[in-house]
């Protein structure tokens, strides 16, 4: 049923927290497993959790791969640049995704504050299924 499922990690407490779910899934349908992180563009001022320096992006993918590889699942690993949400709709797309992973992460009840949300732009623009863990 999933034959690629694509995990887009970050920084969160979410993204580590719905890894478990990721596994149970791959393990599940055998599926392929492709770990993607985005190098976001540098911005005037530093937000909190952005990821926007390659090494600490390359030391993210390294550490899902291997927590990955400790419960023996074999993952392709992929760093981009650009924003998340239209980089991992994107990298979707290319992989030809069945299904993308992803930790949910609030942003507030705000209108605004959904508007912000990766995982809602992600839901909104993906070319495939999208499971939220909350």
């Amino acid at each position: 049923m999933f034959k690629t499922i694509l995990f887009p990690v970050d920084k969160s407490r979410e993204a580590r927290e719905a890894a478990e779910t990721v596994a149970k899934l791959v393990k599940s349908f055998q599926s392929r497993l492709v770990l993607l992180s985005v190098v976001e563009p540098a911005l005037p001022e530093t937000q909190e959790g952005v990821m926007n320096s390659e090494e600490a992006v390359a030391k993210l993918l390294q550490g899902a791969h291997d927590l990955f590889a400790k419960e023996g699942i074999e993952a392709d690993t992929i760093e981009r640049e650009g924003m998340p949400s239209f980089t991992i709709c994107d990298v979707a797309d290319e992989i030809e995704a069945d299904l993308i992973v992803m930790g949910c992460r609030g942003m507030g009840l705000t209108q605004e504050g959904v508007a912000e949300s990766v995982t809602s732009k992600v839901i909104n623009l993906s070319p495939c299924p999208v499971l939220i863990v909350p």
